[in-house]
């Protein structure tokens, strides 16, 4: 389907139904990065079934809240990142090893005892459930190669930047079946980018570029200051941001909203097309379309309008399916305000 002006669409995840997952835990805890089945309240047997039936309920969200371009909600997904890292060959996660999370806490992390490689394709029947859902431009999301190697302890390679180009060789084999399933956009989450900048100047673009090597499609990527609801203060500026512009990425995701981001730091991605962070994930409180107005003005002297997404800061996981929900309806709805003042 053809785009509007100011497109509208989820980041990463949804939020997941209360009778999916156990809210409680999963709040109680950094992001997992090896499995965390006990977070799962439906029985292992009848896990696929439910959470297909939990990715069906989270497209009809997306698409009755208007959001234009629709995404899995990551329902099968205990985090953003360890479904795919924990697919891989080469990786033992019965015996896990231990890394510093972004934070700074040591928390449990798969452990690299040999050459990473993808066994089979990970996400492809996600993108063909997604495509049979949905009539709307979709939209699929991998972990980044940066980010995964940040989150292993390595126990074969020993050389960071190889660990990281092994972890983009799979990733980019994983872009190209995703592609090739008839997903529009496929989206890099690089969270650690901003949380360990020196190290990504130093190897995580030259993985991105490997991630990304001889794909055709529309690649985005998303960056970060973690999920409110477990990060709570979030510095002025991005650490590390300009240096995506000459990358070989369609789109980058930046919050704004959390952060009140000042919007001049968007000239410097030009000619990207920025997916704008204007949902608040901090709170519960539901933003008004107004609101959402406001923060899609303040980037359009940076930004021209044809260039831009319209998206919450992060993903949606930690909150209430209603305010979720709620917020996303705010989110299309100020959007549609903006596009008719620019029309």
């Amino acid at each position: 389907m053809a785009l509007p002006l100011l497109p509208t669409s989820l980041v990463g995840s949804h939020a997941q139904p209360d009778w999916l997952i156990d809210r409680q835990k999963l709040a109680g805890r950094f992001p997992p990065r090896t499995r965390a089945r006990e977070l799962w309240r439906v029985a292992e047997d009848w896990l696929d079934q439910a959470w297909d039936d939990a990715t069906i309920v989270a497209i009809r969200e997306q698409e009755e809240a208007g959001l234009d371009i629709i995404t899995d909600g990551e329902m099968r997904r205990e985090s953003y990142s360890n479904r795919f890292a924990t697919a891989l060959d080469g990786v033992d996660i019965e015996n896990h090893g231990t890394a510093l999370d972004r934070s700074g806490e040591p928390v449990p992390v798969p452990r690299v005892v040999g050459e990473i490689s993808r066994r089979h394709p990970v996400q492809v029947r996600d993108v063909e459930f997604l495509r049979a859902h949905t009539d709307r431009t979709t939209k699929i999301t991998v972990p980044g190669p940066f980010t995964m190697a940040q989150q292993a302890q390595d126990d074969y390679y020993g050389d960071p930047e190889a660990l990281a180009l092994a972890y983009a060789a799979a990733v980019n084999e994983e872009i190209k079946d995703l592609f090739a399933a008839g997903v529009d956009v496929v989206q890099l989450d690089e969270p650690y980018m901003q949380a360990r900048p020196d190290k990504a100047r130093q190897f995580g673009l030259k993985a991105l570029e490997r991630a990304l090597e001889g794909v055709r499609g529309t690649t985005a990527l998303h960056i970060c200051f973690g999920y409110a609801a477990l990060i709570h203060e979030r510095p002025e500026g991005y650490n590390f941001l300009p240096e995506l512009a000459a990358t070989a990425l369609g789109q980058v995701s930046v919050e704004t909203a959390q952060s009140h981001l000042d919007c001049a730091v968007l000239e410097k991605l030009a000619p990207k097309t920025v997916i704008l962070g204007v949902l608040d994930l901090s709170t519960h409180e539901v933003e008004t379309p107004e609101t959402v107005a406001v923060r899609i003005r303040r980037a359009l002297p940076h930004v021209d309008a044809n260039r831009l997404i319209v998206a919450p800061d992060c993903g949606l996981k930690y909150l209430p399916r209603d305010v979720a929900n709620g917020k996303l309806r705010a989110m299309a709805a100020g959007a549609a305000i903006v596009r008719e003042e620019l029309a």
